[in-house]
């Protein structure tokens, strides 16, 4: 018999055991037959990586990510041990295959995740609306948003009926969409009589502290959520993040009667997107979030701040998504975080 049949039919023998090894001293044993088989014909391994980034790292223009996890590797690439022995059978024992052994039972199986990070986004000046949106479908990434009625560089406001059809879309995509309450009330204080003193950035009050009895902050929560219902046809799903994350217990005391859990963001999270530009700097702001963010962490991103001279999405927004799938991580809404999983209604 030719020795290119002979290895080929040896390499089909191990195929099975390689194919199940997938960690450990298996593997390794596996491997080391392969490799013996291959060295007593002749024959030698060619140059691969092996290494996790190898089946992280982005894809080609011509590739699409898998869905909310790590850049796959081209279609029909081997990964570990199934790699190695293909590399050591010649092209033209390769191609005598039987097309089972590539279409059957060895299907490589999908990247795993290290973990999911969570991806959210505050409505802002919505500079950064259509880039956010056109990344997140390129990667086809599902994240969290948080909206108020504030007022975008076109001169309306975000919950204006012009920005129906991009809420729309993002409801359709599957994003999850929360209230960050109709004026942005930051929470100034606990005030007088259980009362809540707050400071609407819009709205007829804007810019003036007032005072809000737990029902009527309450209803600053809910409002979005009747604007959302006219513009979509949907309600929010039951998640709020309070303007500059400030709460009291008595205002999350207060979201909890009518509904709707509080989200905050992780230490690591926060991208510093509102800071000066002459002082945070794109680039180590990116730096510092792929050093710092790990699984579980939940990321605070605006679309869009009005101070900022550099804005962060443009800069940073890919190469962040690029950098942790290479580094293994996932992306998911916070519909599935463990910590908010309970607040929302599952089929």
């Amino acid at each position: 018999m030719p020795r290119a049949a002979t290895l080929t039919l040896c390499m089909l023998a191990l195929a099975p055991a390689l194919s199940q090894a997938e960690s450990g001293v298996a593997r390794r044993a596996a491997e080391a037959r392969a490799a013996g088989i291959a060295a007593a014909y002749g024959y030698r391994p060619a140059a691969t990586s092996m290494t996790p980034a190898a089946h992280a790292a982005p894809v080609a223009a011509a590739q699409s990510p898998a869905p909310n996890g790590p850049a796959a590797a081209p279609a029909g690439t081997a990964p570990g041990a199934a790699n190695a022995m293909l590399a050591v059978v010649p092209a033209a024992a390769a191609a005598s295959m039987p097309a089972a052994s590539a279409a059957g039972k060895a299907v490589p199986p999908a990247p795993q995740c290290k973990g999911n990070i969570y991806l959210t986004f505050d409505t802002g000046s919505q500079a950064q609306a259509a880039l956010i949106a056109e990344t997140l479908q390129k990667y086809h990434i599902k994240a969290s948003f948080f909206l108020a009625n504030e007022k975008t560089v076109n001169g309306d406001y975000s919950l204006d009926p012009a920005w129906a059809p991009y809420w729309k879309a993002r409801l359709a995509e599957g994003h999850v969409i929360g209230s960050h309450t109709f004026d942005h009330d930051v929470l100034v204080r606990d005030g007088a009589d259980g009362k809540l003193d707050t400071k609407p950035g819009f709205g007829a009050s804007a810019g003036k502290v007032r005072s809000l009895t737990p029902e009527q902050y309450c209803e600053q929560i809910r409002r979005v959520d009747q604007r959302f219902t006219e513009l979509t046809g949907s309600h929010l799903d039951p998640v709020w993040r309070a303007p500059a994350g400030r709460t009291s217990p008595r205002a999350l005391a207060a979201a909890r009667s009518c509904g709707y859990t509080h989200v905050g963001w992780s230490p690591a999270g926060f991208s510093g997107d509102e800071l000066p530009s002459e002082k945070a700097s794109n680039a180590s702001l990116l730096a510092k979030s792929l050093r710092e963010l790990r699984a579980g962490d939940v990321v605070l991103i605006h679309m869009g701040i009005w101070s900022r001279k550099d804005a962060w999405a443009p800069a940073n927004l890919e190469p962040l998504i690029k950098g942790l799938s290479q580094k293994g991580y996932c992306f998911a809404t916070l519909r599935d975080h463990p910590d908010y999983s309970s607040s929302f209604k599952h089929p």
